[in-house]
């Protein structure tokens, strides 16, 4: 169990105490907070730039700046001072003097604290040592920081602070900013391939009046003016699939989901996904399709398709492992036979055994999935399509033409999670109504998960959806793979927590 934040101490609150007052006295001479500054650099830029010219050829051009950001570092000496500031894209020096800046600025600066915001403008020189600054004549305080930043400026040690405060974990965390700028890079990066690929981006309900397109529990809430129940998304699937139905046959979204469930290192209640369906496509194709889409992201985003994961090596732009269930739980649990794991009573047995919970309901699908999760999901490592779903578990998918006891359905493992989910679209309207019983039953009988009987949707496939091939991808999960985060909640901004009273 996470631990609360620790009481302010004395001596905080003596800082913030006098931090209050300095900002009583500017308020007295000037805006405390002024909007008037306008920067012309970012700190990155001018390394990029300028960082390769000598100190002669600096001074000889004299090259005017403007820049503002955070101040984390100070050092404050008799007639100059020294002034590390923070913006976006890095960090640069200021050198602020009697002689250049003035004696009054400099005098003001002095008491100003780390963590304010500071505008400055001057002339790019180069430190006895080389180091690239800025030579301040013009210095601004923008914004007043009321709070102390961690000590000694080695970002916060409490992990339960840092996603409580994550605007604190930014400030002085590069490796949180990395991961978050990887994000940002992530998510374009699918949407360009998807775009150059002719794919229309379109939004979807956020409310449904039925919840659908996933197994889950959803969120409920009451629409006063309709006098309604409403649910959060738990997918979008239902209403991407009445858009192929209407013609759009290339559709893909990056969606929001809420799941009213447990929070681990790999479940957040709110979370993000892309979902993208083509008509006149399968699974197989989805296979080949997303092997590229990871591999393209991989690349476009970190320059390599080699990731390191928690200590251990993969490559993207290798052909990923395809299995079936029964394949993958012998691969890593050799003392199965194949004949017992088609053995419903031996599954029951061993699941009673090893104390995995399962559904008594359940038929011989259903126990090797329950037996599969909890032995063997966690060792799929290296890249695997777990494939050949059994139909009882895969309300959505088609059946396989051959067996009609499993669907054309796969499921995508990395690192020992679920990564994806695709399959070729149950597109037959009697055949999806029959299963919408099926889960309305199994509802009825107390599975919370089940999905409910939507007549909407039966009807949109009355009319008649082409054969189609979609997936879903979990973007947390994709960038936690990424940037080798060990947890969801490193790589959402502000994750789910319980309340801090």
């Amino acid at each position: 169990m996470m631990q609360e934040n620790p009481p302010i101490s004395l001596d905080e609150n003596q800082i913030i105490a006098e931090r209050r007052a300095k900002l009583t006295e500017i308020r007295q001479i000037n805006n405390a907070f002024p909007n008037t500054f306008r920067r012309d650099h970012l700190a990155s830029e001018l390394y990029q730039q300028f960082d390769a010219f000598p100190k002669e050829r600096l001074e000889e051009q004299a090259i005017g700046v403007k820049i503002a950001g955070r101040m984390v570092l100070k050092r404050v000496m008799g007639k100059a001072s020294f002034a590390t500031i923070q913006d976006m894209s890095g960090r640069i020096q200021l050198y602020i003097s009697n002689d250049h800046t003035g004696e009054a600025a400099h005098a003001a600066f002095k008491h100003y604290d780390l963590g304010d915001i500071l505008g400055a403008q001057g002339i790019l020189f180069k430190t006895r040592t080389g180091e690239l600054s800025i030579r301040v004549t013009d210095l601004q305080l923008l914004t007043k920081s009321l709070r102390p930043l961690p000590e000694k400026f080695h970002g916060l040690a409490d992990q339960e602070q840092k996603y409580r405060q994550r605007y604190l974990d930014l400030i002085t965390n590069e490796e949180t900013r990395r991961v978050f700028t990887i994000r940002s890079k992530v998510i374009q990066a699918i949407r360009e391939f998807f775009v150059e690929r002719n794919y229309l981006e379109v939004e979807t309900p956020m409310m449904h009046p039925i919840p659908g397109g996933a197994s889950a529990r959803p969120f409920s809430t009451h629409h006063n003016a309709l006098d309604m129940a409403l649910f959060l998304r738990i997918a979008p699937e239902l209403y991407l699939k009445r858009l192929v139905v209407g013609g759009m046959e290339k559709v893909f979204e990056i969606n929001r989901n809420f799941r009213n469930e447990g929070i681990s290192t790999r479940h957040n209640p709110e979370f993000t996904m892309l979902e993208f369906y083509e008509a006149y496509q399968d699974h197989i194709y989805l296979m080949d399709f997303t092997e590229q889409m990871l591999a393209h992201t991989a690349q476009k985003v970190l320059g390599t398709t080699h990731l390191t994961y928690q200590g251990k090596t993969m490559d993207l732009s290798k052909p990923f492992m395809r299995l079936t269930i029964i394949q993958a739980i012998r691969k890593f649990h050799s003392h199965y036979s194949a004949a017992q794991l088609n053995d419903r009573n031996y599954l029951i047995e061993e699941l009673n055994a090893l104390k995995i919970h399962y559904n008594p309901n359940d038929g011989l699908g259903g126990l090797q999935l329950s037996l599969f999760d909890e032995t063997t999901e966690h060792l799929l490592f290296e890249p695997t399509f777990i494939v050949d779903y059994p139909a009882e578990v895969s309300p959505l998918a088609r059946r396989n033409d051959n067996n009609p006891d499993i669907t054309d359905r796969f499921e995508l493992y990395i690192a020992g999670r679920e990564i994806a989910n695709g399959f070729s679209e149950l597109n037959d309207p009697e055949d999806q109504a029959a299963r919408f019983l099926e889960q309305a039953k199994a509802k009825d009988a107390g599975d919370s998960e089940a999905m409910h009987y939507d007549a909407d949707y039966i009807r949109a496939l009355e009319y008649g959806l082409p054969p189609t091939a979609g997936e879903g991808i979990g973007i947390d999960r994709l960038v936690m793979l990424l940037t080798d985060s060990p947890s969801i909640r490193d790589v959402i901004l502000f994750p789910q927590l319980r309340r801090e009273d």
